[in-house]
């Protein structure tokens, strides 16, 4: 099987829980997951499917100092080479090259500015079959300590470009392209977001962001933001383990 994810695209993530069987329950509640356990082999990693089809993995976190979070994987063709790129450039190998089962082949890195982010070449299993659909992946975005540091640190690595745009309130954001293909948000972290550490950051689609919202909330989770953006209507969440995630109704009309 072929990916047709692009270089340097997000094509897989998966939550890293420190109690699984709870982090299994309160995402299939939010977003009609339908969980499957891949056995012993893989430490009872989970298989997360919505109506079918693979839209991420969850398996233990491994980690104490991080406890539970998401980790979003970007696609290359040469987990190797491109481990060679990050160092190059300013960036970290925390976990070296690996293969999984017959899957594909992987690591686990940090940007110049601390950002973990995985890598995943493919063979069997190409990423996730849907995106862009209520209960799966729509959009990630890079929150940076120093964005222009770890700007030409994506570009250099990737092959990504970036353009800018003037929020409300005089922030910019950023967007990494591949092609003429809009693919991750980039933005500076700044004194009023408490400190917090560069991160990726996943974006779910849903319905309704107020209804999915106030659920996950009843369920035990912390919001932290709820809005309108231009983008659409967004909410910042914190499930009951820790882990940061958004969830997102896109605004047909706008183009990224």
């Amino acid at each position: 099987m072929t990916s047709t994810f692009k270089t340097g695209v997000p094509c897989w993530l998966d939550l890293g829980a420190t109690d699984v069987d709870a982090a299994v329950g309160f995402y299939s509640s939010l977003f009609g997951w339908q969980a499957e356990d891949m056995g012993p082999e893989s430490g009872h990693y989970r298989l997360l499917r919505k109506d079918g089809k693979q839209v991420a993995g969850l398996g233990q976190a491994t980690d104490a100092a991080r406890g539970s979070s998401w980790a979003i994987y970007l696609k290359t063709d040469d987990v190797d080479a491109t481990l060679n790129l990050i160092g190059k450039h300013g960036g970290t190998t925390v976990v070296g090259a690996t293969d999984v089962m017959d899957l594909g082949r992987m690591a686990v890195c940090q940007d110049p500015a601390g950002a973990y982010f995985s890598l995943w070449q493919p063979a069997a299993h190409p990423g996730v079959e849907l995106v862009a659909k209520p209960g799966s992946l729509v959009w990630t975005e890079v929150y940076s300590t120093d964005r222009e540091a770890v700007t030409p640190f994506y570009e250099e690595v990737f092959g990504l470009r970036h353009t800018d745009s003037e929020l409300p309130g005089g922030m910019v954001y950023r967007v990494f392209t591949q092609g003429e293909d809009g693919v991750i948000g980039c933005m500076q972290i700044t004194p009023d977001m408490g400190g917090m550490p560069s991160a990726w950051v996943p974006y779910f689609e849903v319905e309704d962001v107020d209804v999915v919202g106030d659920a996950a909330i009843a369920a035990g989770a912390t919001e932290l933001m709820r809005d309108t953006v231009p983008a659409g209507r967004i909410a910042w969440l914190v499930d009951p383990q820790g882990a940061t995630f958004c969830i997102m109704k896109p605004d047909p009309t706008f183009a990224m």
